[in-house]
């Protein structure tokens, strides 16, 4: 009797270090999912307009589609190659990282350049032609392959936030989980969103109440205006976080400038209003992130444009067959 006492003692004691380590996972996950912000809220602002132009009734298969190709981008590609990363080449991380970030810088400048300077509209912006089955698939691989460029700066930035000294199944634990709670945060808010308008409708036609109906009407024109307010808030939240990484990135490689100057400013306002002093310091160096991100990503839009577009264009280009003379 004592022998089997003795053994559920010890089952509950690893019961219990296996839910502290669950829990430790959680934790890491989700304070590293935070300083995915950035990506998180542009994946969510991007993926809407890939069901533009599709019968309401495909609009949530769609996004599932998308979702699904999201979780397998960063469990079975994404989450293996961080880990080799940390395990084999940890230095590598941080130029990765600043190279992500710069990619958020460009994306975000370019976004505010042609708010003053507009270009021909793409086609993602024009209602989908041809065979609806065909297209659904074209627009889900191109959304996939969107959201892979967005996973690997989501699960780079993941894997640097995460605490030193973790072991790789502690790692992986943590990576796999906060990949999971983002995609379902991210395609389970496009899925309100996608859907918000037709709720709205519904509700103004069937509505009993006069209240109800105007419910629904207020939903459908405010939903325009969600959809503008997050493009701005994801374009903010990417040129920021991509500013932030790279400052933070040139600091840890030896150059302290603009670090130091932006942190010696934040210290000084904080200083200033000591009933807030943690905020204010969080407002100037996330102001003075997004500034420098900003130009950052100007400086990069005639770079892309005239040497790294060409070189990939040229990379691209198939070699010449005789029967193409």
């Amino acid at each position: 009797m004592s022998g089997l006492l003795a053994l559920l003692d010890d089952v509950a004691g690893i019961a219990k270090v296996a839910a502290a380590n669950v829990d430790d996972v959680a934790t890491q996950a989700a304070k590293a999912s935070a300083k995915a912000a950035g990506a998180v809220i542009d994946d969510a602002a991007v993926t809407p307009k890939y069901v533009h132009g599709f019968a309401p009734a495909r609009e949530l298969p769609i996004v599932g589609k998308i979702a699904l190709g999201s979780i397998r981008n960063k469990l079975l590609i994404l989450l293996p190659l961080a880990l080799l990363l940390s395990s084999f080449a940890p230095w590598l991380i941080m130029p990765l990282l600043m190279l992500g970030g710069s990619y958020l810088c460009f994306e975000g400048a370019e976004k505010v350049y042609h708010l003053f300077k507009p270009h021909a509209p793409h086609a993602d912006g024009q209602p989908a032609k041809g065979d609806p089955a065909h297209l659904e698939e074209q627009k889900v691989a191109g959304a996939v392959k969107t959201d892979f460029i967005l996973s690997a700066e989501i699960m780079t930035i993941i894997l640097s936030a995460l605490d030193p000294g973790l072991s790789i199944w502690f790692e992986a634990g943590a990576l796999a989980l906060a990949g999971i709670l983002i995609t379902v945060v991210v395609y389970g808010s496009v899925a309100l969103i996608v859907k918000a308008d037709d709720f709205g409708l519904w509700l103004a036609r069937v509505g009993r109440l006069s209240a109800t109906r105007a419910l629904g009407r207020g939903i459908v024109k405010f939903m325009p205006l969600l959809m503008k307010l997050l493009m701005i808030v994801g374009t903010a939240a990417m040129i920021w976080v991509g500013g932030s990484i790279v400052i933070h990135g040139m600091h840890e490689l030896g150059l302290h400038r603009p670090y130091q100057d932006i942190h010696d400013l934040a210290e000084l306002a904080a200083h200033a209003v000591e009933g807030a002093a943690d905020f204010v310091k969080w407002f100037v160096t996330a102001f003075f992130d997004g500034i420098f991100g900003l130009i950052y990503g100007l400086i990069l839009i005639p770079i892309v444009a005239k040497v790294i577009n060409p070189l990939i264009a040229l990379f691209k280009k198939k070699p010449a067959t005789p029967a193409d003379h």
